[in-house]
C-alpha cells in the first residue's frame, strides 16, 4: 500500500514581517498604514492591489487580516470560494475581497452590496485582482468602486528574492533545504511563489512521512508518486 503523507508540518504563516517586498515597498507601506482602530469616515476609498498569480496579493490580505484580528477587531473575508449570501460580521472593521476577477454574477452583486454597506459604516475595504479594476471582466458599478481609491501593482520577485523567500519558509519549518533543491524548483516550475510554497509544503510532509532528508532525489520521487513531471 502506498503511504500517503499527512499534513503534519506547521501551517503557513502570513504576516507583514515574512512578506518580502522586493519592488513593492510602497504597496506594503500603504497596507501597513491601515492601522487597526484607525478612524475613518463615510466614503473612505478602498485600496486595490493587483498583479499576476503568485506575486503575494493573498499573502498581504491575510497579513492585514491577522494584524487587525490580533487587535480584537472583526474582519470580513470574501473570495470566489466564500458561499453566498455574503454578510458583514456583527461588528465589522475591515472588509477584504480577494481575487475579484473570479467572482461570478451572484458574487459580484454581493460584492457591490458590501461596498454600499462599507460606505454607510465607514469601513476600511481592501481588494485584489489579476489586473487593474478597469481591465477586469466585472459589472460596471463594481469595477468603478474597485478603482475609486489608490491602486497598486505588485511586481513579481526576482530570482534571488524568490530564493530568499523559499529559504525563509524552509527555516520556519525547521528543514534543511540545499541550493540544489531550490535550483530544481526554480528551473522546473513556473516562478509562481504561491505554487512553489505549496510544493515546499508537500516536500516537507513527504520527507517527514518517509523519514528522509530533503534532497533532489526525494523531490523527484515525490513528484513521480504524484504523477508530476520533475
Amino acid at each position: 500500500m502506498k503511504q500517503i503523507p499527512l499534513a503534519i508540518g506547521p501551517e503557513p504563516v502570513f504576516t507583514f514581517d515574512n512578506f518580502l517586498p522586493g519592488a513593492n515597498a510602497v504597496a506594503l507601506a500603504q497596507l501597513e498604514a491601515l492601522r487597526p482602530g484607525m478612524v475613518v469616515g463615510a466614503g473612505v476609498p478602498p485600496v486595490f492591489v493587483w498583479g499576476q498569480p503568485g506575486c503575494g496579493k493573498t499573502h498581504l490580505l491575510k497579513a492585514l487580516a491577522e494584524s487587525w484580528q490580533a487587535a480584537g477587531l472583526q474582519v470580513g473575508w470574501y473570495d470566489a470560494d466564500t458561499p453566498l449570501p455574503w454578510e458583514l460580521p456583527s461588528q465589522p472593521s475591515l472588509l477584504l475581497l480577494d481575487d475579484c476577477e473570479r467572482f461570478d454574477a451572484g458574487q459580484q452583486h454581493a460584492a457591490f452590496a458590501l461596498f454600499v454597506e462599507a460606505a454607510s459604516y465607514g469601513l476600511t475595504l481592501v481588494a485584489t485582482g489579476s489586473a487593474p479594476p478597469v481591465d477586469l471582466d466585472l459589472r460596471e458599478d463594481l469595477r468603478t468602486r474597485l478603482g475609486w481609491g489608490p491602486t497598486y501593482e505588485l511586481l513579481p520577485l526576482s530570482e534571488e528574492e524568490m530564493r530568499a523567500a523559499l529559504h525563509l519558509e524552509a527555516g520556519r519549518r525547521g528543514i534543511q533545504v540545499s541550493d540544489d533543491v531550490i535550483d530544481y524548483l526554480l528551473t522546473r516550475f513556473a516562478r509562481d511563489l504561491k505554487q512553489l510554497m505549496r510544493l515546499l509544503t508537500r516536500l516537507d510532509e513527504f520527507a517527514m512521512s518517509t523519514k528522509r532528508a530533503v534532497t533532489v532525489p526525494l523531490l523527484r520521487q515525490m513528484l513521480a508518486d504524484e504523477g508530476m513531471n520533475g
